[in-house]
């Protein structure tokens, strides 16, 4: 049970722009920003942060940071981002197998060798203690520039908010990325912990 109540989307309607955007990302505004909206101020300057590290103009696909969100979830635990990351991958064209695959994506065909690399990348800066090594970038730079690195980074640390405030929270799983949870990451332990 979450810690605090969400608010009614219509509480703030100055706010109804912002949560358009995420109801863009997701399909639905989630529990998280209808907690956050007691302080508007929050949930727009994180509005303004998701769009400039989510733009679909970038140099990294927009679905594959949100695998890398989700990696990067998985190493803080945070399981209510953990389905959220996959809801909007999967939104962003990211296909339902390579999804479903998650868990094995170091062995996975669907993964290439270049996104495994990111994807470890995710796991690492995601971690606490911080687990990137310099061989790991050395591996990173190897497939992706530093525009791209930067663009990687700016999704997981995005995510580290989001993985702070969620599991503080204790917020509440919707129940789109609940049902995907139970039909691609239970396999792998995920059971919404805190979150359902």
């Amino acid at each position: 049970m979450a810690h605090m109540k969400p608010l009614p989307a219509e509480t703030n309607p100055e706010l109804a722009d912002d949560f358009k955007i995420f109801e863009d990302i997701l399909g639905f505004v989630p529990n998280s920003l209808l907690t956050m909206q007691r302080r508007p101020k929050i949930v727009k300057g994180f509005g303004v942060l998701t769009r400039a590290v989510m733009d679909p103009n970038g140099t990294v696909d927009p679905g594959f940071k949100r695998i890398l969100a989700h990696l990067a979830s998985r190493a803080a635990g945070c399981q209510y981002c953990e389905a959220h990351s996959l809801i909007a991958a999967e939104i962003n064209a990211v296909e339902y197998e390579k999804i479903k695959a998650i868990w094995d994506y170091q062995s996975s065909p669907l993964y290439s060798e270049a996104e495994r690399l990111a994807m470890d990348y995710a796991l690492a800066a995601g971690s606490v203690p911080n687990g990137v090594t310099p061989e790991l970038m050395s591996a990173l730079r190897q497939h992706w520039n530093e525009d791209q690195i930067v663009e990687m980074l700016a999704a997981v640390s995005l995510y580290g908010f989001l993985n702070r405030w969620n599991d503080s929270m204790a917020t509440d799983l919707e129940e789109a990325p609940k049902k995907l949870g139970e039909e691609v990451l239970a396999k792998g332990g995920w059971d919404g912990g805190r979150h359902v």
